[in-house]
C-alpha cells in the first residue's frame, strides 16, 4: 500500500491529508475529536454542505490511519482543479471572502468558530467557492476573540483593498506572501481616502497600527474578551465592506481584443464552427485554454460538457470571463490569472506547499488560439521551446497559427523592428513536427488564419 502525507497539510495538529493508492483521505487527530464530533452532532456540517459552502466527505469505518494518534479517517469530494488566490480574479477572490465570512456567521449560530480563514483553504467546485478544510473549525467559547481576524484581513480585505482602490494586478502580492499581505504594507499602498472610510480605517489602518504596536507583545490580545453580539456585528462589518468593494473603471488591450479586430462574422462563425467539430473528436475530459481572453471560445468546450480550466495572463479579462459563467450559471469552466511564460512556482516549505502549473493534473487537450504571437513576438520564444512546452501538456493540441500580415500581428510588430523572419507557417510547422503530428489543417474562412489539430508523436 502506497501512501505519504500531503505536503499542504502538515502544519495542522488536528490533522492531516495524505494518499493512499490514488486516493485522497484526511486524517483526524485524536486532539480534535471534541471539535470533529460536536462539528457532525450539531448539524453545522450539515448545513454547510447542504448550501454547497463546505465539501463533503465520508467516513471510511475499519481504517486504522497513518499515526497512533487517529481518531477517524475521512474521504473527502475532490476538487478536480487546485487554484490559488494569486490566480483568481477580483470577483472570485471577493466571492471567496464572502462565502468565508458566511460560514463564520453559520458557525456561531451553532456554537463553532473558525480558527482559520486562510484563503487557501477555499476552492472553486461547480463554479462557486467552497471551503475545503473540514478540520478549520472549533468550538466557541464565550468572550473568546475571532481567531482568525488577523487572517482574513490579509488573505482576503488588504487584496480586495488593493485591486480595488489602487490596482487590479496586486492581488499577485500573495505570491510574495504565504500568510497573506501584511497589513501595514497595504496600508502604505492605499490611497489616503481609505483612511476617510471607517470600515477601513478601523479594519485595516487601525489594525496594521495596532499589530505594529503589539508586533513585540504577543500576549498583548490574550486578556481581550468580546461579547458574541459583537463578534457578529465584526462579522457583519466585514461583509459590509467586502460587498462594497468594486472595480474601477479599466480597460486592458487584450479585455477588448474582440472589440478592435479585423475578424469578420464569417470568420468568426467559421473559426466556432471548426473547435466544436475538432473537440468532439477528441472528447477530452478536461481541456486547458491557454490565452483564454474573455472565454468565447472556451464556452464552446463548455457546452460539449468538458470541464474547462481558462488561463489568461489579463486580469481584466479573466474578471470579465468569471462574470460571465458566473451570470450564466455555467459550472465547468474555471478562468484563472495564469502567465504562461512566469506560471505559477512552487510555494511555501520546501517548495511543496503549493504546487506549481506544472505539477497540477494534465488536461486531455489543449486549446491555444490566437496565442502563438504573443509567445514568438511579444515575447520572444522560438517555435521549438513552445512546441515542447505544448508535448508536455498534452496528447492532444488545438492551435491557431496567424501570419504576420493579419491585423493583430501587425499591431504588436509597429511598436519594435521585425527580428522574427522564422515566423511564417511553413518553420511553425516543420518546429511543431518534432513533437506533434498533424491530424486535421483547415484556414479559417476570410481570413489568412489557420486551425490545426496536433496530436504528441509517441
Amino acid at each position: 500500500m502506497i501512501q505519504h502525507i500531503n505536503e499542504s497539510s502538515f502544519r495542522d495538529p488536528a490533522g492531516f491529508l495524505f494518499d493512499e493508492n490514488g486516493k485522497l483521505l484526511r486524517q483526524v487527530n485524536k486532539c480534535y475529536q471534541e471539535d470533529f464530533d460536536f462539528l457532525i452532532s450539531s448539524s453545522l456540517y450539515d448545513i454547510l454542505t447542504g448550501e454547497g459552502l463546505m465539501i463533503e466527505h465520508k467516513e471510511l469505518k475499519n481504517h486504522q490511519g497513518l499515526t497512533p494518534d487517529c481518531y477517524k479517517i475521512i474521504e473527502p469530494d475532490l476538487i478536480g482543479f487546485i487554484s490559488y488566490p494569486y490566480e483568481w480574479s477580483f470577483s472570485q477572490l471577493k466571492d471567496a471572502a464572502l462565502a468565508t465570512l458566511k460560514i463564520q456567521k453559520i458557525a456561531l449560530e451553532h456554537d463553532m468558530t473558525l480558527k482559520d480563514s486562510s484563503a487557501y483553504n477555499m476552492q472553486f467546485k461547480n463554479g462557486n467557492p467552497v471551503l475545503i478544510d473540514t478540520l478549520s473549525f472549533e468550538i466557541y467559547q464565550d468572550g473568546k476573540p475571532w481567531q482568525a481576524y488577523r487572517q482574513f484581513c490579509q488573505h482576503f480585505l488588504a487584496p480586495l483593498a488593493l485591486m480595488s482602490y489602487t490596482d487590479i494586478r496586486l492581488n499577485q502580492l500573495l505570491k510574495c506572501y504565504l500568510d497573506g499581505i501584511p497589513l501595514d504594507l497595504a496600508a502604505e499602498l492605499l490611497p489616503f481616502k481609505t483612511k476617510l472610510k471607517f470600515s477601513l480605517l478601523m479594519h485595516l489602518h487601525l489594525h496594521a497600527r495596532t499589530q505594529k504596536k503589539y508586533a513585540d507583545k504577543g500576549h498583548a490580545s490574550k486578556n481581550i474578551q468580546i461579547k458574541r453580539s459583537n463578534l457578529i456585528a465584526l462579522i457583519d462589518s466585514l461583509i459590509s465592506v467586502v460587498s462594497g468593494f468594486s472595480l474601477k473603471k479599466q480597460s486592458t488591450e487584450w479585455g477588448e481584443y474582440y472589440t478592435f479586430t479585423n475578424y469578420s462574422d464569417q470568420s468568426f462563425s467559421h473559426k466556432k464552427e471548426i473547435i466544436a467539430r475538432v473537440l468532439k473528436n477528441i472528447n477530452p475530459e478536461w481541456l486547458w485554454d491557454l490565452g483564454a481572453n474573455t472565454g468565447e471560445f472556451t464556452r464552446i468546450a463548455g457546452e460539449q460538457g468538458i470541464q474547462c480550466i481558462a488561463f489568461d495572463i489579463d486580469p481584466v479579462a479573466v474578471e470579465i470571463h468569471y462574470n460571465v459563467v458566473k451570470q450564466q450559471k455555467i459550472t465547468n469552466i474555471l478562468p484563472l490569472i495564469i502567465d504562461l511564460t512566469n506560471p505559477s512556482p512552487a510555494t511555501g516549505w520546501n517548495n511543496k506547499e503549493r504546487m506549481s502549473l506544472m505539477q497540477r493534473p494534465r488536461p486531455g487537450a489543449i486549446l491555444a488560439l490566437a496565442l502563438i504571437h504573443h509567445l514568438a513576438i511579444s515575447d520572444n520564444l522560438p517555435f521549438n521551446k513552445i512546441s515542447g512546452f505544448l508535448s508536455e501538456l498534452s496528447d492532444d493540441l488545438v492551435i491557431e497559427f496567424i501570419p504576420k500580415n493579419d491585423f493583430q500581428v501587425r499591431k504588436l510588430l509597429e511598436s519594435r523592428i521585425d527580428i522574427f523572419p522564422g515566423y511564417n507557417e511553413e518553420n511553425f510547422e516543420k518546429e511543431f513536427s518534432v513533437f506533434f503530428s498533424i491530424v486535421v489543417k483547415e484556414r479559417i474562412h476570410g481570413s489568412e488564419r489557420i486551425l490545426y489539430w496536433m496530436k504528441k508523436k509517441k
